[in-house]
């Protein structure tokens, strides 16, 4: 049974972080694994949610959480590229979420479930989150084809995708600000 408590306030007294956790998920993220909220300096993680899956991939989200949460208050750890991609929020749906002045501006775009899957996952905060989630997990718990599986699943399925993303990532935020800096405060 994986101690939600203590590998957070290790996390956060490691890397000076002073954040809230919550098992309590925001309206629209209750089938979410988890989530940093920058805006309320808040940790959510989806414990019901999780109770059934394995202790190393609940690690992987709770870890994936807490980089995220260091991202966006450790900024000065980070290249220009995670520090830009922060600011944005895309879910597979195709709801998309920007940070303008400390509140969510969220908007709709147009797109295929695998298009905004590739999108989501080759965000450079995402990727970060996910190698860093990984990596933690691997050293508490050693390697294993499961632990594998988890960090490598998207990135395989979306593969050729992600690749493309990355080098269009920067092109793909200036299309997407107009709509999100236009959209109403969620």
């Amino acid at each position: 049974m994986i101690d939600y408590e203590k590998i957070f306030m290790d996390y956060c007294a490691e890397n000076g972080l002073a954040i809230s956790l919550s098992y309590d998920m925001p309206a629209g993220y209750e089938n979410a694994n988890g989530m940093f909220d920058p805006a309320v300096n808040t940790l959510f993680i989806n414990k019901d949610f999780l109770k059934d899956l394995p202790d190393y991939e609940q690690m992987f989200y709770l870890f994936h959480e807490l980089r995220h949460a260091l991202q966006y208050l450790c900024s000065e750890r980070f290249d220009a590229r995670i520090l830009k991609s922060r600011q944005y929020v895309i879910m597979y749906d195709g709801h998309c979420y920007k940070l303008v002045q400390e509140e969510w501006k969220e908007c709709v775009l147009e797109g295929s479930t695998e298009y905004f899957s590739a999108l989501y996952l080759g965000q450079p905060y995402e990727a970060d989150a996910n190698e860093f989630a990984y990596e933690k997990v691997k050293s508490i718990c050693g390697e294993s084809v499961a632990l594998d599986d988890l960090h490598f699943f998207g990135f395989q399925r979306y593969k050729s995708q992600i690749v493309n993303m990355k080098n269009y990532m920067p092109r793909l935020m200036k299309k997407h600000d107009k709509p999100a800096n236009n959209a109403h405060v969620r």
